[in-house]
């Protein structure tokens, strides 16, 4: 045979991997795949990066398990494609489990592909983007699956707050699989064709005699509303990848840089909308995003968690172009009380944005921490720390507005001056106190009212005199606790021109491995 009729061979025999690579676990699994209305994995990578920008790295990978007739069953890749691109012109190390191969099972090698990237990342400094669609541990490898998925667990814990981690879940995610999204920075779940459970329906069954579905159990809806395992859902598959990329434009490289600033002209910036906002009712509720969509730059609001623990919002945003994370009283839920959900809600995204040098602003509107047993047993003692914690332990610019109701301990936990914010707004309907009027003055002039006349008009007028002392933000500003009350319509002029002043912020923190955060 001719010199070069060996070359030509040795050229077909790698293109004949590839194109074998390429088809995953066939046209018929593909077909499968598509019929559920799912993309194969090498679909979903294509769809997030930029075009022609994908370079894979173990395309020949296979398994090396013996055991259970798998010698006669390989794959190359091994069930997950991965490798490195751009979104945006941004680089993004990619993960993407192929159903279509073991059900996209995870093996030894599967997760020896995904630590490779996932290590690359944390060198370099780029985002990692996990696309799950799996059918969980290979067991015909046994415990080397097991510490496949360990490995993986580890280097979560590793990149965290080293890099931005998404986890998109596109299919099953199920057993120890889901324990790695869990500690990953966001969870997106795309609705009907996706779940995610520890123990499935059967097992649910065995033990607790409860009967349920996988979607009850662990969908989409399920993990949105009740659980807040996932912090955005999703129609489909290309909606979830729309949604991975938005939420990457918020966010930087890695720890060390900031976001990408928009280019942005400023004005005058003044917004008259905000004037109406807030009713002259102080019981009366409103939608604190109106407030944040009369601050923010146009249609840049992106919520996370929006359908888990409503009486907070939580989200990125933009002002004057530059990302901001937002915290927020909700009146229209709870009245915008904190409460063990909210609470443990807010903590995580303050946590997240002071990893990624993402610029804090709080909305105060909040009565107080929710009373009752349910709250009580459920330890909101621990999880309302949790918020206080994180907001006085996060070192970026942190700035609060006052909007109404500021009461009791739960104004110390919304970014109070007392825990370091740098700049504290209020705006003239501020009222900032211990506790409401009514119930601060049926305490104070108990005696008064019991002795009086008409107990009913005397605790209306003492209800008055303590409004008119304390529900306004004045008392706090002649402390130096608010550093100007401002007119609502001036708020987004002061914010752009306060985060500005705050750009090159730099804390001191004392030496300390790490603190103890009320878990």
């Amino acid at each position: 045979m001719s010199k070069h009729k060996v070359e030509m061979s040795k050229k077909d025999t790698l293109i004949e991997k590839i194109e074998s690579a390429q088809l995953g676990g066939g046209k018929n699994r593909i077909d499968k795949q598509h019929a559920k209305g799912k993309l194969t994995a090498r679909e979903r990578v294509h769809f997030l990066l930029d075009e022609g920008s994908f370079e894979e790295i173990g395309i020949l990978v296979t398994h090396r398990t013996t055991d259970f007739g798998m010698a006669d069953q390989k794959f190359y890749g091994d069930g997950v494609v991965t490798g490195y691109g751009t979104v945006d012109g941004r680089l993004i190390y990619v993960f993407a489990q192929d159903f279509t191969v073991f059900g996209g099972s995870l093996s030894e090698t599967h997760a020896e592909k995904i630590c490779k990237i996932m290590d690359l990342a944390m060198k370099v400094g780029a985002p990692v983007i996990g696309l799950n669609d799996s059918g969980g541990a290979r067991i015909q490898e046994g415990v080397r699956s097991l510490g496949g998925y360990a490995d993986i667990f580890y280097r979560n814990v590793m990149a965290s707050g080293v890099v931005p981690q998404i986890s998109a879940i596109m299919g099953p995610c199920a057993g120890g699989a889901v324990y790695s999204p869990a500690m990953t920075d966001f969870t997106i779940m795309v609705e009907g064709s996706s779940y995610m459970f520890v123990t499935g329906p059967n097992v649910v069954k065995t033990v607790t005699n409860e009967e349920v579905t996988s979607e009850e159990l662990g969908g989409a809806s399920a993990h949105s509303t009740k659980s807040g395992v996932t912090h955005l859902t999703s129609a489909n598959d290309i909606d979830c990848i729309n949604k991975v990329k938005k939420l990457l434009s918020y966010v930087p490289q890695n720890c060390e840089e900031s976001p990408a600033i928009l280019p942005f002209e400023i004005g005058e910036e003044i917004r008259e909308e905000l004037e109406g906002i807030v009713p002259e009712n102080a019981n009366q509720p409103y939608d604190i995003r109106q407030v944040i969509e009369g601050i923010c730059d146009k249609e840049s609001f992106f919520e996370i968690h929006k359908d888990y623990a409503e009486n907070i919002v939580v989200g990125f945003s933009r002002l004057a172009g530059r990302s901001i994370g937002i915290v927020a009283n909700q009146p229209m839920s709870l009245a915008g009380c904190l409460d063990v959900d909210s609470s443990k809600k807010a903590a995580r995204f303050t946590r997240f944005c002071d990893c990624f040098n993402i610029p804090l602003l709080v909305l105060v509107d909040v009565p107080g921490f929710l009373p009752g047993t349910d709250q009580e047993w459920n330890a909101i003692i621990t999880n309302g720390a949790k918020l206080l914690y994180a907001l006085s332990e996060a070192t970026v610019p942190r700035i609060s507005v006052i909007t109404r109701k500021a009461y009791g301990g739960a104004y110390d936990v919304m970014n109070s001056k007392h825990i370091g914010a740098d700049m504290n707004f209020a705006w003239p309907s501020a009222e900032i106190a211990v506790m409401g009027a009514k119930g601060a003055s049926e305490i104070i002039f108990n005696k008064e009212i019991k002795a009086s006349k008409n107990p009913e008009a005397t605790l209306k007028e003492k209800e008055q005199e303590y409004a008119d002392k304390f529900a306004n933000p004045y008392t706090a500003a002649e402390r130096g606790f608010v550093d100007e009350v401002i007119m609502p319509k001036d708020t987004r002029r002061k914010l752009i021109k306060a985060f500005a002043m705050l750009e090159n912020k730099a804390v001191s923190i004392p030496k300390k491995k790490h603190g103890n955060i009320p878990l």
